[in-house]
C-alpha cells in the first residue's frame, strides 16, 4: 500500500505560480508538498516569450489585466509586483535584462533558465515535488485537507489551487483543477481562449496569408467596439494573428460563446486620419500616378496582395490608369484601407492560445492574501484565478505574484492555526 505523505502546505500545479508560491510558503517556514500530474514542472514557462521567457514588464497597472474585476491585481502587486520580481529573480540568479521599452526576458536568452532557478530554490528550500500524481479528489475534513491520489493520500493544512486553466493543454494546462474548484462550492467557471488567433469567413484572407503589416485592428461585438489594440498584424489563411489580434481575441471569445455578431476592422493607414488619407492617397494617384496603374500607384505604400486585395474591395480595376480614377474611388478605397472588415468566427480554440480568460471568481477570493472567503485554508494563484493579462509579460507577472502572495498567506494560516 502506498504510505501517506503529510505536509503543512500542499499545491496543486507546479506551474509558475505554483512553484512561486512554493518557494515563498518555504521561505516563510512552511514545509511544502507540490503534486504534479505531469512529468515534469513548469512546462508552459519554456513556450513563453517565444522561447527567451518575457518575465515581466516595467509597465503596470489595471490598464494590462482583465477579468470580472481588473482591479483585484492591485493588492497583490502591492504586495509582490514588478521591483519585487526582479528582485526574486536576481536573488535566484537571474540576470534581467531590459528590451522594447520595458519587456524584461533573462541575459541567457532562455526560458529553460527561468524554470531552472525555480526549481534549484525549491530544492534548496526542500520542497518535495511529486509527478505523475494522478490526483482524483480534494477533500476538507476535520480541518485537514486530504488528496487521493494513484501514488496514495497526502494530506496538509493548507491547500493551494495553481492549477492553470485550458490553454495549451500539452503543457499541462488542461482544465483538470476546475472539477475541485466546484467541489469546494465555487462558482462553476466559464473559460474561453485569450491570446489566440482569430477565425475569419472572407474568401480574401486566402490572398493575404503570410502578410505581415503595420496596422490597427477593432474589435466589434453587435456593432459596438469592445477592444482595439495597434501593432504588427499578421493575416493567415484562416484569419488574423499577430500581437493586436491576441490582444482583443479575450473579448471575442466571449461574445462568440454568447452567440454575438463579432467584426474585426483593419486599418492598415493607422498613422492617419481619414482626411489626410484621402488628400495623400489623392496626390498619390493625380500628381504622382502619372504613366502607373492604379496597382503601380500602390507600389511602396501597401504589399502588393493587399493591394489587389484593396482594390478589388473598393471596386477599382488594378489595370485602370491612376489618373482617370476619379476621387470617390480614391476616397473608397481609403475607406477600405482603414475599415477592411472581417466576420470574426471563431478563434483557434484553446490549444492554441497562449492563456485562459476566466477562471475563479475574485469575488470569491481576498486579494490580500488569494484565500478563499468560502473555505478557510484553500488559496488559488495564476491562471486558474480570472484575471488575465494582456501580451508583455504580463501573465507571467500575475503567476509571479498571486503565487507570491498565495503562498505568503498559506504560511500566515498556519501560523494563525497553531
Amino acid at each position: 500500500m502506498p504510505m501517506e505523505k503529510k505536509a503543512e502546505i500542499i499545491i496543486v500545479g507546479a506551474g509558475a505560480s505554483g512553484l512561486a508560491a512554493a518557494i515563498q510558503a518555504a521561505r516563510e517556514g512552511a514545509r511544502v508538498m507540490v503534486l504534479e500530474h505531469m512529468e515534469a514542472a513548469g512546462k508552459k514557462i519554456l513556450s513563453t516569450g517565444n522561447g527567451k521567457c518575457n518575465f515581466t514588464n516595467r509597465k503596470q497597472g489595471i490598464a494590462y489585466y482583465r477579468g470580472k474585476d481588473p482591479a483585484f491585481v492591485l493588492p497583490v502587486l502591492e504586495q509582490f509586483g514588478f521591483e519585487e520580481t526582479l528582485r526574486f529573480f536576481e536573488g535566484l540568479g537571474i540576470v534581467p535584462t531590459c528590451k522594447r521599452g520595458g519587456y524584461y526576458y533573462p541575459a541567457s536568452g532562455q526560458a529553460s533558465s527561468v524554470r531552472e532557478v525555480l526549481l534549484m530554490e525549491c530544492r534548496r528550500r526542500k520542497v518535495e515535488i511529486f509527478y505523475g500524481i494522478g490526483l482524483r479528489s480534494i477533500e476538507k475534513r476535520k480541518g485537514k485537507f486530504l488528496f487521493h491520489t494513484k501514488q496514495g493520500e497526502f494530506e496538509s493544512i493548507a491547500c493551494i489551487l495553481a492549477t492553470g486553466g485550458k490553454a495549451a493543454r500539452k503543457t499541462g494546462s488542461d482544465g483538470s483543477g476546475i472539477p475541485y474548484i466546484r467541489g469546494f462550492g465555487h462558482k462553476e467557471p466559464v473559460l474561453v481562449p485569450a491570446l489566440v488567433q482569430l477565425e475569419g469567413k472572407q474568401e480574401f484572407l486566402k490572398e493575404l496569408a503570410g502578410l505581415r503589416t503595420e496596422g490597427r485592428i477593432r474589435l466589434f461585438v453587435e456593432g459596438e467596439e469592445a477592444a482595439a489594440d495597434t501593432g504588427e498584424i499578421q493575416l493567415t489563411s484562416f484569419g488574423v494573428s499577430g500581437i493586436p489580434a491576441f490582444q482583443v481575441s479575450r473579448y471575442a471569445s466571449y461574445a462568440l460563446l454568447e452567440g454575438k455578431d463579432v467584426k474585426a476592422q483593419l486599418d492598415f493607414l493607422p498613422e492617419l486620419e481619414k482626411g489626410q488619407a484621402k488628400d495623400r492617397m489623392w496626390r498619390r494617384f493625380s500628381a504622382y500616378g502619372e504613366g502607373k496603374t492604379a496597382r503601380e500607384a500602390l507600389v511602396g505604400l501597401f504589399a502588393d496582395k493587399l493591394a489587389q486585395v484593396l482594390l478589388r474591395q473598393s471596386g477599382i480595376a488594378a489595370d485602370k490608369l491612376a489618373v482617370r480614377c476619379s476621387r470617390k474611388e480614391v476616397g473608397r478605397l481609403v475607406f477600405v484601407a482603414k475599415e477592411l472588415v472581417i466576420d470574426i468566427i471563431g478563434t483557434k480554440g484553446f490549444d492554441a492560445a497562449q492563456v485562459t480568460a476566466g477562471g475563479v471568481d475574485t469575488g470569491e477570493i481576498q486579494a490580500r492574501t488569494m484565500e478563499s472567503r468560502l473555505v478557510p485554508g484553500l488559496f488559488f494563484a495564476g491562471e486558474v484565478v480570472d484575471i488575465d493579462g494582456m501580451c508583455g509579460g504580463y501573465n507571467l507577472q500575475w503567476a509571479w505574484s498571486s503565487g507570491a502572495v498565495a503562498g505568503k498567506g498559506a504560511a500566515r494560516y498556519l501560523r494563525d492555526s497553531c
